[in-house]
């Protein structure tokens, strides 16, 4: 529900105060450190998770957080056997992670607006966006370390001479060197900005219904808002896959030879 200094402002104030970050700095060196705070603190709840479920796993009757972390585990798995086709030790607990960390920084979306902002207000914070995934450095910051990985196993694979070749002499052969580098540079670009941009396009979207719900009247806040949290699970999750599949099938793809 909006407060009532909220909606004082109106409703463009409103929502420009729940998108607006917590930020030190300025210019290229700006930091949002709501984005920072919530990305490590999820992360420490995801490997606290998994560290404490490993610990008392047992070959016996299983509990609920080792049965839920091995079909975790066996969901993932799956999926990197299907999709990458090289040899590594990295790729399973990279998916694991990319899947779980991001899906944990959608979740945050389905906290009622004004719960954490009001909070961090008590705390004399004046703003505090909760959402990760909503904060473009965050998705480009995700996408930019897988896209280092690929090029990474790109070089390691197939040897500065065969990357090279690689982009110099691929689709069209030696003849048409400037345009296949040219076609081949848009290619890997693409990929960090559609993995950044398809996360952050989907979450912000989402985040702003919310915000949008809760400037409504009171009584129609919960018809509105507990139907589009349902579908809004199925968003968070289907957004941490996507970007976990892409991201197996381009190592996938860097560790082949053409």
């Amino acid at each position: 529900m909006a407060t009532e200094a909220h909606a004082a402002e109106g409703a463009t104030g409103y929502i420009i105060h729940h998108l607006t970050p917590l930020s030190v700095g300025n210019g290229f060196w700006t930091l949002h450190l709501d984005t920072l705070f919530f990305s490590v603190l999820l992360g420490g709840l995801f490997i606290w998770f998994f560290k404490t479920a490993a610990e008392k796993a047992t070959s016996g009757v299983p509990g609920l957080a080792q049965n839920f972390v091995e079909m975790l585990i066996e969901f993932v798995d799956t999926q990197v056997k299907d999709s990458f086709h090289g040899h590594s030790k990295l790729i399973a607990p990279l998916a694991l992670t990319i899947f779980c960390w991001i899906f944990l920084w959608n979740f945050m979306d389905l906290f009622p607006v004004d719960i954490l902002p009001a909070i961090g207000s008590v705390m004399g914070l004046p703003y505090l966006r909760v959402v990760p995934s909503t904060d473009l450095n965050a998705t480009f910051a995700m996408s930019i370390s897988v896209f280092c990985l690929i090029i990474f196993y790109s070089i390691k694979i197939k040897g500065p001479w065969g990357f090279a070749k690689e982009l110099l002499f691929q689709p069209f052969g030696p003849w048409l060197l400037p345009f296949n580098l040219l076609l081949k540079l848009v290619e890997e670009i693409a990929k960090p900005i559609s993995l950044a941009l398809r996360l952050f396009g989907n979450l912000y979207a989402g985040e702003l219904i919310f915000i949008l719900i809760a400037l409504l009247p009171s009584y129609l806040q919960p018809v509105l808002s507990f139907p589009w949290a349902i579908f809004h699970i199925l968003i968070i999750t289907l957004q941490a896959f996507i970007f976990m599949v892409l991201t197996i099938v381009y190592l996938s793809m860097a560790h082949e030879h053409h």
